[in-house]
């Protein structure tokens, strides 16, 4: 059974285990070294001091993870959130990712967050390093897209597209 928890400092070593498959095996994520443990920790720590870090656990072990962070950075903006998600890939297509994220959407609705948003890797041609998945799962949850930049990163040799998508939880008033 999936529990989902707030984060702690000490989930550092196992959430950057997970992320460190993206980082190595895919273009999910357009970082290209995997960040140190202490990197990894301090900006988990950056985030818990303003936004809700999330873990999924299954039978007492972390499959998962997501948190909301500053979308651009500029006091106008203090309504919207940038969204992040990563699951161990034993954790996939198994409904983790929606507790996830809806557990952090319930969180950020409590904060005063309105817009939600996701910057997602997107593949010119889907290959083995990039699908459409991040994007679908986004869209299966209610996110739109808003925006999508050509070939702006590159990766494993290859050019790949990043999209915005948006998903809107509240009233503007």
């Amino acid at each position: 059974m999936i529990t989902i928890r707030k984060a702690r400092p000490e989930d550092a070593a196992r959430l950057l285990e997970i992320y460190d498959y993206y980082v190595r095996n895919t273009a999910i994520t357009f970082e290209i070294d995997t960040p140190s443990l202490d990197e990894f920790s301090r900006r988990m720590e950056n985030t818990m001091a303003r936004y809700p870090f999330l873990v999924a656990e299954d039978e007492g072990a972390a499959v998962g993870y997501c948190y909301a962070g500053p979308f651009v950075g500029r006091a106008a903006y203090a309504h919207s959130c940038e969204m992040t998600i990563y699951l161990d890939p034993s954790a996939r297509r198994r409904g983790t990712g929606r507790l996830l994220y809806e557990a952090l959407e319930k969180e950020l609705k409590s904060m005063g967050i309105l817009n939600l948003y996701a910057c997602i890797g997107y593949p010119v041609k889907e290959d083995e390093y990039l699908t459409t998945n991040s994007a679908d799962f986004h869209a299966h949850l209610g996110y739109v897209k808003a925006g999508e930049f050509r070939k702006c990163g590159r990766k494993f040799g290859r050019w790949y597209n990043m999209i915005w998508m948006e998903k809107i939880i509240g009233e503007h008033e």
